[in-house]
């Protein structure tokens, strides 16, 4: 069996390359421990390199900043089985504007748009915290404005399942599997949002409060695969992003996880998650996936 692993910023953004590779380190090696040969791109035009290295193996995913994701993840569908979140749903989350609009519309809680004032200004197309900061300025072209909620900086990990058809694969619809709830170290520095790692997994008194927000999120988003969802918990559980792809968080989870996250986003792929994962500890990790056990 082959696996065909991609992180993007390896070789191409040097800011975010460390963290990409840290991903990219986590997900070979528990596919090799489960029995995979591995193949990784060379360092040249990765959408190339995926229509060049991809059709030979059984299953391909890709991690990449959101804006360019849905891209690269189009490739590897034309090319084998992904087996991370689907090309139109990437290219759904990746619009932040319009994945706050969507959830509103369900009921979920996010910061409602802003356009004076105090506001948190971040990229419609962005990357987790990169560009994120808290001002009175108008958001530049590119932007929005959203009200700054108050609160403890949380992420959900979660895996969406898939049901494999005669021609295509269709989003289950089922619940997706929670990995972990985490702590974020998310800070202020000089109106700057900067992110710092965290800790998983955590037990938190509202627990439930804040998976149930998660998991609705993913839900009617549609994410399949590793998903990420930030939330600030105040008097609810706000939902500030939604990472369809692989985060910092894969690391930690991946080092006192006892099952291997390669095969629960395999079997996932195909409908058959786990119904739960089990944990032989806790951990801190940095922004650039380094692990420490608690």
């Amino acid at each position: 069996m082959r696996a065909f692993c991609a992180e993007y910023t390896v070789f191409h953004d040097p800011d975010l390359a460390v963290e990409g590779r840290a991903m990219l380190d986590v997900l070979s090696a528990s596919f090799t421990r489960c029995g995979y040969e591995v193949v990784t791109p060379e360092g040249g035009d990765l959408a190339a390199e995926i229509r060049t290295r991809a059709p030979s193996c059984d299953v391909g995913l890709v991690i990449a900043p959101d804006d360019i994701l849905a891209s690269l993840t189009r490739a590897v569908e034309e090319c084998t089985h992904n087996i991370g979140c689907g090309s139109m749903n990437v290219a759904l989350c990746a619009n932040k504007q319009r994945t706050a609009q969507i959830l509103a519309s369900h009921g979920i809680p996010t910061p409602a748009e802003k356009a004076t004032g105090t506001k948190v200004i971040k990229p419609v197309h962005g990357c987790a915290a990169h560009g994120v900061r808290l001002s009175e300025a108008a958001p530049a072209a590119g932007e929005i404005g959203q009200e700054y909620i108050e609160g403890e900086h949380l992420s959900v990990s979660l895996v969406g399942s898939r049901i494999v058809g005669e021609a295509c694969l269709y989003y289950s619809g089922a619940a997706p599997l929670v990995l972990a709830v985490n702590r974020q170290q998310v800070s202020l520095q000089d109106g700057v949002f900067v992110y710092a790692g965290g800790e998983t997994p955590i037990e938190h008194p509202r627990h439930d409060e804040i998976v149930d927000a998660a998991v609705r999120a993913a839900t009617v988003l549609g994410c399949q695969g590793y998903t990420g969802v930030d939330i600030v918990l105040a008097d609810r559980p706000y939902v500030v992003d939604v990472n369809p792809r692989p985060t910092t968080s894969m690391a930690g989870i991946a080092a006192c996880m006892e099952e291997e996250i390669a095969a629960i986003l395999v079997d996932a792929s195909y409908g058959k998650p786990p119904e739960r994962v089990h944990f032989n500890g806790r951990v801190r990790f940095d922004k650039d996936g380094q692990v420490v056990r608690l």
